[in-house]
């Protein structure tokens, strides 16, 4: 009955049922590669594609490029923009120039002078009201104007044309940025396995154009039930075997060990196994040949 016991269990993962030696752990796994979506940053027109599906790449390589026509004279008109509001500011800074100071005050004494002479006339009733009251409207204006043309610009003032400065030079950084974009490269070192765009189709922002995958190191995610984890531990070492390379023994380590319990996956063929709560574990084997692809299935031992 012992016997029959441990060779059902066998049947996904083999545990030594043999006094206190530590069982061989034995798996089926498929081969998984780490895998990275590139995407369009911005809108375009694709202008160019430099790879094709199976092309190496080295993190950092130019893979597409799109058309910065349209946000390169953006550019130029942000540009112009953020120096016109530079000058405003600088403008502020400096406050009124002196020679419209001296003509406000020539003309605020001007209208002093009028309205001193109209008060004369107005005693002697040679104008109307209304005309007095018109002349001393002009040198109150003419007085006020001059008092704030002395004091120049206020902080508020120049407050405001600096915010308006730097939020033209944020455009246009935000606008050199989109042109530096439209060059989409490589975040790896890895294989194109997949191609989304072709030339001269226009994308959106957000829109997955290559697929890359790191085939120097590829893993394989096995599952090991409660009674076996105490015997699983990183960095340990795992014997990984592919049909294609029968004779070949691939070396491999423990980098993943799941702290949460699930139910066996679901390509298990049995509904007894599917119930069972396990562990996935996930190992690491060096692939340095390129000779290991995604999707092989892989029978892993671990000592």
């Amino acid at each position: 009955m012992k016997k029959l016991l441990c060779a059902l269990v066998s049947a996904v993962i083999v545990g030594g049922c043999g006094g206190d030696k530590k069982p061989t752990i034995e798996a089926t796994g498929t081969l998984e590669a780490t895998e990275s979506l590139v995407s369009a940053q911005v809108s375009g027109i694709v202008q160019r594609i430099y790879v094709d599906e199976g092309s190496e790449v080295v993190q950092g390589d130019t893979l597409l490029s799109i058309d910065p026509t349209e946000y390169t004279l953006q550019l130029k008109q942000a540009q112009a923009n953020a120096h016109a509001l530079y000058a405003q500011y600088r403008l502020a800074l400096k406050g009124t120039r002196e020679e419209d100071i001296i003509q406000a005050e020539a003309n605020y004494r001007s209208a002093k002078e009028d309205y001193e002479r109209m008060k004369e006339l107005y005693s002697a009733k040679s104008i109307s009201r209304k005309q007095l009251d018109d002349a001393e409207t002009r040198y109150i204006v003419a007085f006020q104007n001059f008092e704030k043309l002395k004091k120049g610009s206020r902080y508020e003032e120049i407050q405001t044309a600096r915010a308006r400065w730097e939020q033209a030079v944020a455009q246009s950084e935000l606008l050199e940025k989109k042109i530096m974009d439209c060059t989409i490269r490589a975040t790896m070192n890895g294989v194109v396995v997949r191609k989304y765009v072709e030339q001269g189709e226009l994308i959106t922002q957000g829109m997955a154009v290559l697929r890359i995958a790191n085939i120097n190191e590829m893993y394989v995610r096995i599952y090991v039930p409660e009674s076996e984890l105490p015997y699983v531990s990183h960095g340990q070492r795992a014997d990984v075997r592919v049909d294609a390379f029968k004779n070949r023994v691939f070396s491999g380590r423990v980098t993943y060990i799941a702290s949460i319990a699930e139910f066996t996956p679901r390509n298990v063929q049995t509904k007894d196994e599917r119930t069972k709560l396990v562990f996935a574990v996930k190992i690491k084997v060096q692939n340095p040949e390129k000779i290991l692809k995604a999707g092989i299935p892989a029978d892993v031992i671990l000592q």
